[in-house]
């Protein structure tokens, strides 16, 4: 039975790859003591697994396609904000990466030479320490380049990854372990009232428990005037004004037997009936007590829409929303939610709007739709993809890694296919805040370049480096785990005084960007954990973009500095 699984899968190389993708996700979706190593690293060691019992032909052109796509997907998810990063506050988080980039590099090379590891060694040290996958790709292809037999080149390739494979636990655990529990120990600080100086800098104000619903925040009621409203004689306009902190909006008014829509100047008298909308706790805690609730649902048949819009006018970028919410064109429009790079950013009056985010709005159809044009350009779910701009993009970046050269000593590195291809993808994404509609990608359709793309082409990695595995972890010893922790350390240590007494950073917004600086989603959902708070979010969207690039050029580079 076994020979014949074996030659089956020898036989049916694509259909063994599938298993191990498959095998790859439930692994990582396996808690160990509360850690996960999660899809691509479980489709590493799946890989691997599998390479035990067979020697399955991996296609280098497959590989090759597999990491283009997600290297062009990554590119295009995080283009939208990667230049309003160069903006205001995001120069810092920045700043902050490049100076843990260089020193992740830095100490990866001194690790390489103090150890003798080859270039492939090297290689998956940078990939597994820096819980940076996709600089397996850039090696591979910088290995492939090397003068060498063919043999040799191949294992170099399986090298690394049997390095990442050893790096990567302590890689991705001391990263979460770091910045949620060693950093702010070692800046002596209280992560919870860190974030809550953060919000309330930011305007964010934390909801009593059992006050609203968090699945209906905003409802539009009917209030008849009674005789004694303070609001009698005023007008709409003036009325709104006594509310005006809770933005509560009346929408229309029934005046006898007729439905009137609201006008500023429409003074209001008794017997009103008013159509009011606005968040829930405030209808029922300040209106309320004042005003009689009818039930009228003609008057509150009111068309009401969500969109969402990508923000896309030169004038509102950097602006806050509460300077927003006193604009006119905002009257009767609440905000939902805000996107930035796929992160959600906290809703607060502080919170500055960056072109290319995606705002989520409701409200009355037509107000809606107003606001909408002020923001920027509605945007509905794609269903096509745009494969004129994709595979041009593609090759055109591919092209450009290729023919741009740079000199490192008395070496001359291209910046590879791979760094072209995920800068292509950078630049089309950017271009989407300026012209929505070019080169649209459905969510979906990026969804699965960036997760199968990576998650497949690490397993064909695993299934090349699984014969010969074991004999390479005796080669590269107990050196090479505890190099990977020197490397995942020394970055996240630099990084945090650097941040704290150069750059001034907020405690809380360093940990996030120190995160997004090691490209490691999981170290920010830890610190929000902790504090309590989602504010860790706006030092980690700015740091990752920039963290990806450099940490993927890495596997080019430290091959070429060891090799």
């Amino acid at each position: 039975m076994i020979d014949w699984i074996r030659e089956f899968l020898v036989r049916y190389p694509e259909f063994t790859l599938f298993l191990a993708i498959g095998a790859g996700y439930w692994f990582g979706a396996v808690t160990f003591w509360g850690f996960r190593f999660g899809p691509v690293t479980g489709s590493l060691f799946a890989g691997i697994a599998i390479g035990q019992l067979a020697h399955v032909p991996v296609s280098g052109t497959t590989k090759s396609f597999l990491f283009l796509l997600f290297l062009f997907g990554i590119g295009y998810s995080v283009g939208p904000q990667f230049m309003q990063a160069l903006k205001r506050d995001g120069l810092r988080p920045m700043a902050l990466t490049v100076v843990m980039c260089l020193t992740g590099l830095a100490v990866a090379f001194a690790v390489s030479r103090l150890l003798g590891l080859d270039a492939g060694f090297a290689a998956g040290l940078v990939s597994g320490a820096l819980t940076e996958s996709p600089a397996m790709g850039t090696a591979t292809e910088a290995i492939n380049a090397l003068p060498l037999p063919e043999p040799e080149r191949a294992r170099l390739v399986a090298h690394i990854a049997v390095a990442d494979a050893v790096c990567y636990l302590f890689g991705a655990v001391g990263v979460i372990w770091f910045c949620s529990q060693i950093g702010p120990r070692l800046l002596g600080v209280d992560l919870q009232a860190e974030a809550l100086k953060v919000e309330q800098a930011l305007g964010i104000v934390r909801d009593r428990p059992g006050v609203a619903s968090a699945w209906r925040p905003f409802e539009l009621r009917a209030y008849r005037l009674l005789a004694q409203a303070p609001v009698l004689g005023r007008t709409l306009r003036e009325a709104e004004a006594l509310i005006a902190q809770s933005r509560s909006i009346i929408q229309r008014i029934r005046r006898g037997g007729e439905i009137l829509e609201a006008q500023p100047e429409l003074r209001l008298e008794a017997g009103d009936v008013l159509a009011i909308a606005g968040r829930r706790e405030v209808l029922i805690e300040m209106i309320g007590p004042h005003a009689e609730e009818v039930e009228d649902r003609d008057l509150l048949d009111i068309p009401v829409t969500m969109i969402e819009a990508m923000l896309a006018r030169g004038e509102l970028d950097g602006q806050r929303l509460g300077e927003l919410a006193e604009q006119n064109w905002a009257r009767g429009v609440y905000l939902r939610g805000i996107r930035r790079g796929g992160e959600s950013v906290p809703i607060a009056p502080g919170t500055a709007l960056q072109r290319g985010d995606l705002v989520r709005i409701v409200g009355p159809e037509t107000a809606v739709k107003a606001a909408a044009s002020r923001i920027g350009p509605i945007v509905l779910p794609a269903e096509t993809t745009d494969f004129v701009v994709l595979g041009l993009a593609i090759f055109l970046g591919g092209m450009a890694g290729v023919l741009v050269q740079f000199h490192l000593g008395d070496m001359r590195i291209s910046l590879s296919t791979s760094v072209g291809t995920l800068l292509a993808g950078l630049v089309v994404g950017h271009l989407r805040t300026r012209m929505p509609l070019f080169g649209r990608i459905p969510d979906g359709a990026v969804s699965l370049m960036t997760a199968l793309g990576l998650a497949a082409f690490v397993a064909l990695t695993g299934l090349h480096a699984g014969p010969i595995f074991f004999g390479a972890l005796r080669e590269a010893g107990i050196g090479l785990f505890l190099g990977g922790i020197a490397v995942t350390l020394a970055p996240l240590i630099v990084g945090l005084y650097f941040g704290h007494y150069v750059l001034r950073m907020n405690p809380i917004l360093l940990l996030g960007a120190l995160a997004g600086a090691q490209t490691f989603t999981a170290a920010m959902a830890a610190v929000q954990e902790r504090s309590g708070s989602p504010v860790a979010v706006l030092g980690f969207t700015p740091a990752v973009p920039l963290g990806h690039i450099l940490l993927t050029t890495w596997g080019t580079v430290i091959v070429g500095l060891v090799a």
